[in-house]
Parts: structure tokens; sequence; C-alpha cells
């Protein structure tokens, strides 16, 4: 057939190479156009391009969209239903076919047509696309020569025949699928399917932010922001359902910074409570019953039911470290290698007391002398599965190590509140190997305060882990942790807790003196060391009570048998 030039279209020629059915159709905005095609070069040899029979998925665009490629948008609609028809373009139509053809290969891949592309302006966009990796779409973006495209038009889709997608609708069209959506979303959730409602509220809210986003500050931006609230809890709601707790307490938050809801309130307590988060969930829980007084019989059950479940889990946490925190003659510590626990056995005896290579030890002493190396010896079985944790510091360079430690320091108070030593312990001193490790980064001469600021850091959560140390009857390292700091720091905590630790090991010179030292350098002390000092020696009565020994054995042991007035 003859040649003919689309009428308002300077650069496109059109050849019929098979006739239609039917009238020409009608193509309103939001039409969606099925088709082949074939992409040609201008030449001799009419060299192939692109065919979309080679992916056996014909291609779909919608008119009025802004397909890339607009020119495709004229040549189609210019055609029947069946009709095969040849283009001839010219270059100023045909720029951007590049970067087209390479998006819908990439989708024939199952890729994103995306992918590994930068956001660019201007012309960098184009200079990007040079270097496709595909050398006939390189040489079309270098050289931009006249194509031809058969197509052929399979089917013209009603505009409402299809679900239309938010990007392909108007302003109005989105607020009236709204409501619709809610409806749904509703009944969705009657039947219980969680999941699906949830997506459908979503979806409306999407919509709802696209059209807001348009209109900042003017007063439907305001009317729209009152639809989005019920929405938005919705979607919490079926995300509490679902156990999505972070989902939850992510999306209340966020609007809670703009409305004071009660029903955001409600469901952030709630997810903070799921997750363990006893004092955020009780702050909520409150904020609800101030702020809506008929509530305050609902939150007290939920407070209740709140300090239940806190109980039970203490109890399991209890019942699960029973075997570390029971230990029958020895004592286990937490050395500083790499954040991992181990025990080491003690070479004293069950009461403490030491002797002197000469002398000889009781029954008594070689029996708990061999009740440690048993236990020493289960903790050391113990002792090969946490040397199994690799050191905190890998993979971490130093401003992540010092926005870590503030943040365990935290997290380990919180858990001292909470009972729980053994957890703060840890959280303490993966925060001193962190600090640590920024030492050794630091030249003292070069750097002197930001020494002294990291060493002000590792006081306090010493102190911190030598109580968590003293909590969990760890009194060797206790000593240990405040011996290293008192020869820095002259500071009253680690002389109170070296005393406590020398008094639980029944060292009672050592207690006496530390305890004396305390009540010399802060006279208001003085009632409390006396305290320990007097729990001090109950504990050991009550020791050699169990172990039957009398007044004269002990003086004998201590003093030698002469007395105290003989050497």
């Amino acid at each position: 057939m003859e040649e003919t030039y689309l009428l308002h279209h300077p650069g496109v020629k059109k050849k019929i190479l098979h006739g239609g059915l039917g009238p020409m159709p009608h193509f309103p905005p939001g039409t969606k156009l099925v088709f082949h095609f074939q992409t040609t070069k201008d030449n001799f040899e009419r060299t192939v391009i692109d065919d979309s029979r080679r992916g056996k998925q014909p291609m779909e665009i919608f008119v009025g969209k802004m397909f890339k490629m607009e020119v495709w948008e004229v040549l189609l609609t210019s055609m029947r239903v069946g009709e095969v028809a040849e283009f001839w373009c010219d270059a100023i139509h045909t720029g951007l076919y590049p970067i087209v053809s390479k998006g819908m290969r990439l989708i024939a891949q199952g890729k994103d047509p995306l992918e590994g592309q930068e956001h660019m302006c201007g012309m960098g966009n184009m200079f990007y696309y040079n270097c496709s990796g595909l050398p006939e779409l390189d040489e079309l973006t270098k050289e931009p020569q006249p194509l031809i495209f058969i197509m052929e038009l399979l089917s013209v889709g009603d505009p409402y025949s299809y679900k239309r997608e938010s990007w392909m609708m108007g302003k109005d069209e989105k607020l009236q699928v709204v409501p619709t959506l809610h409806l749904q979303g509703n009944t969705l959730v009657k039947q219980g399917r969680f999941r699906d409602a949830a997506s459908t509220y979503q979806e409306a809210v999407v919509l709802l932010r696209t059209v807001q986003s348009r209109m900042p500050g003017d007063e439907v931006h305001v009317n729209l922001e009152r639809l989005i609230v019920p929405l938005v809890l919705n979607y919490c709601q079926c995300m509490l359902e679902l156990q999505e707790y972070y989902e939850v307490l992510e999306h209340t938050t966020e609007l809670l910074e703009k409305h004071k809801n009660v029903k955001a309130y409600y469901k952030r307590a709630k997810a903070h409570a799921a997750v363990w988060n006893k004092t955020e969930a009780r702050q909520d829980f409150l904020t609800v019953a101030r702020l809506d007084v008929t509530l305050a019989a609902l939150v007290q059950r939920e407070l209740r039911h709140l300090a239940d479940r806190m109980r039970e889990k203490h109890l399991e946490e209890k019942n699960s470290y029973r075997a570390i925190l029971q230990e029958k003659g020895g004592q286990t510590s937490l050395r500083g290698d790499g954040g991992k626990w181990e025990t080491t056995a003690r070479e004293e005896g069950a009461g403490g007391t030491s002797h002197g290579p000469g002398e000889e030890k009781t029954q008594e002493s070689k029996t708990g002398q061999s009740g440690n190396q048993e236990a020493a010896g289960k903790r050391g079985e113990r002792q090969e599965t946490w040397r199994g944790a690799s050191a905190p510091t890998e993979g971490k360079d130093w401003q992540q190590m010092l926005r870590l430690v503030p943040l365990l320091q935290d997290e380990g108070n919180f858990l001292v509140k909470e009972l729980r030593y053994l957890e703060a312990a840890e959280k303490y001193q993966e925060a001193i190997e962190y600090i640590h490790s920024l030492k050794d980064m630091v030249d003292v001469d070069r750097n002197k305060e930001d020494w002294d600021s990291l060493e002000k850091l590792h006081l306090p959560l010493s102190l911190n882990l030598s109580q968590c140390m003293l909590e969990l009857g760890e009194y060797h390292q206790v000593l240990e942790t405040n011996t290293k700091l008192l020869r820095k720091h002259r500071n009253l905590k680690a002389m109170f807790q070296s005393a406590r630790a020398h008094a639980a090991l029944h060292q009672e010179n050592e207690a006496r003196k530390s305890f004396a030292h305390i009540a010399k350098l802060d006279p208001k002390l003085k009632p409390i060391a006396c305290m320990e000092l007097k729990k001090m020696s109950e504990s050991i009565r009550a020791k050699h009570v169990l172990e039957k020994r009398s007044y004269w054995a002990v003086a004998e042991e201590r003093w030698g048998q002469g007395g105290p007035g003989k050497n």
C-alpha cells in the first residue's frame, strides 16, 4: 500500500501492511493498548534491534500516561484492532529509544528497569546511557538516526476494565477511590484477613499522601490529614494482630508527632508491652488514662497484665540463669578478653582463708578445694562455648564504636533496673571493650584531651560492671576491676565495692582496713561501714558453725598455737 504522512506529526510515515477490523477505536485517557512491535534500522539490511515476539509477551502502554516514547502513542492511536503497520520515524522522534529499549530488555529478563541507574539532571542521563554495555544501543545514543517500527495492535482496553494503579489516577479519581478502599479494609478485618486489610489501608494512605504532597499548607491538606489518621490507626491494628510490633511503633510514633491521639497512644503502648519495653508501655498507658478518663479501668487492667507478664519473664530468665548463678564452691568471673565470659579455678579453700607454704591444711579445707576444682571443671566446659563469640570490635570503625558506647551504657542501666545483672554486665563489658580499642587508636601525647574524655567514659562503666559482679557473686572480678581503677582514681565507690567483695570472701583483715579507710574519707559512710562489718562477722560465724569449727580451732589457724600474744 502507499505510504502516508500522519497529519500534525512531521517526520512520521505510515504504511499499512495488514488492514484491521471494525471501526476506528476511541482512545480516551487511560486506555490500555496491547501490541507487538519490531524495531529496525533504516538501512538496506533492515537490521533488527528489538522484537517483542522474542519475549513471548506483548507490550502494554496507557494513553495519556507520558510513556517515554511519545511517538508510539501517536502511532498506535492511528490504528485499528488487528492492524499491522510500518512506521518510519525521523531522528527527532527516536532520541530516547535506547533508554526505552534497555528498560524493556531488563523487564523481559525479570529485572528492575531502573537497576543500576543514578539520579542525574540535564544531559547527564544521556551520557550515562552511552555506556549501557549494548553496542547497538550505544551507537543509537551517540548518533541518533531514523528508525522503522512495525506495529501490530492486538487489543484496546476500556479505561475502567482493569484495576488502575495510583500513578495512572488523577487527583479527583484518587479521592473517590479512598472511601471504597476504607470499606474494603473493614470488610477484610471482619473476615480475619488482616494482611490483606493492612495492604488495603496502606494503599488508601499512599493515595491520600500523594494528593496531599501537591498542596502543602492548603485547607484541603488539613482535611486530608483527618482522613489519613483513621486509616493509619486501622493499619496499625492489623499489624498488632499480625504481631508486627515494630511496624506499629514506627507508624504510631510518626502519627503522634502531629496528633495527640488516644488510640495511637493505646496501640503504641500495646506494641511496647509486646516487645518488653516496660517503661515506655507504662508511660503510654498512663497518657491514655490522662487524655480519656473513661478508659482508666481499661488502663488498670492492661497495667496489671503487663506486670504479670514481666514477672513471668523474670522468672523464666531466673530459671535460665540458675545454673550460672548458683555455683558450688567456685567463682565465675568476667574477663576483659574480647567480651567473652570465662571462668577461672580458685586455689583458695571453701572458707576463703589463705595458708602459708609450710602450714598443714585441715580435712575440711581439702574437701572445699576438691569441690572448687570440680566446679571449676564444669565451668571450663562452658568456657569453650563462650569462647566461640567473636570480638565485638571486629568490623567497626572508631565512629561506630563511639556511638555504641552510650547506647550500651543506657541498655545496661535499664537491665540493672530490671535486676537482669548478667545481661547488664555483658552490655557494660562490650562498651568497655570499645573504649579500650578507641584508646589504642589515640596518641596520648598529642591527644591528651581525647584520652581524658575516654577515661571519663571508662570510669562509670567499670563501676557499673563491678556492681553487677557484686550482685552475681563474682567477688574476685570485683577486686580485680576496682584494683585497676584505684590505681588511677581515688573513687569512694570503687573502694566500697572492693570492701564488700573482701567481706563476701571472708577476708576479714582487708575488709576492716577498707571500711575504716572509707569511714575516714567520708564520716557520713561510717554507719554503713559498721553495718557491712556486722554482716561480715555474722556470715563468718555462720560459716564456722556450718563447718563445725570451734573458737580455739579458728584462733589457732589465725594466730598459731601460742595465741595472739605470741609470734
